[in-house]
């Protein structure tokens, strides 16, 4: 029997494990679900155009225990972008790990600031906690919500952002970078710093 729910939801990324899956993150309960990518005639181009970050408005159809999207339309192109074995952080970074080590907190987080000191963005370190958790893959399947990150950086502005997932090779923290600006000089600097090539959009 198919059943259908409506909801606002967060585009993750690929579904680890499945490739022609998307897993999204349900904005009411914080609860991550699996959704068919592909095999859509309607939806086809609507669904190949999502990109990890966005926030959507979707009716998900589920039969037998898989969804597959009935409607989607999206609110918000803000972008994630995850990246492993990243080298050569930014001072802001090391100066809230460094902060985070200092206070024996699991999170510390600071404002960036643009040369001409308005804000421009957030950074989070969080305590890699080795052979307990990944920290990381907790963000990216979204055990480890970033939503009340993002929801503080609308209270700044409401406009589409970038979010920075790095895992740093040399330092047992995970970065998140939130830039207020989407298409930004600063989230142009991140993604040629880093070699984060900016996803082709619609």
């Amino acid at each position: 029997m198919e059943t259908t729910t409506e909801s606002t939801f967060r585009v993750l990324g690929a579904a680890p494990g499945h490739a022609d899956d998307l897993l999204l993150l349900d904005r009411a309960d914080h609860e991550p679900v699996r959704v068919a990518a592909t095999g859509y005639d309607d939806l086809a181009e609507d669904v190949d155009a999502l990109r990890p970050g966005y926030l959507v408005d979707a009716t998900l159809a589920w039969d037998d225990g898989d969804a597959r999207f009935a409607a989607v339309d999206v609110r918000k192109r803000t972008l994630f972008t995850y990246a492993d074995a990243v080298t050569g952080l930014f001072e802001a970074a090391l100066d809230t790990m460094e902060q985070a080590r200092q206070e024996g907190a699991g999170v510390q987080g600071r404002p960036t600031f643009s040369a001409d000191g308005e804000p421009n963005g957030a950074v989070y370190a969080f305590a890699e906690q080795p052979g307990e958790r990944d920290v990381f893959e907790e963000i990216r399947t979204g055990a480890l919500p970033l939503e009340p990150l993002v929801d503080r950086l609308d209270e700044e502005e409401d406009c589409e952002h970038e979010v920075f997932v790095f895992r740093p090779l040399e330092h047992d923290f995970v970065i998140v970078y939130l830039v207020l600006h989407k298409d930004s000089v600063l989230a142009d600097t991140v993604r040629d710093t880093y070699d984060c090539p900016r996803p082709s959009e619609a």
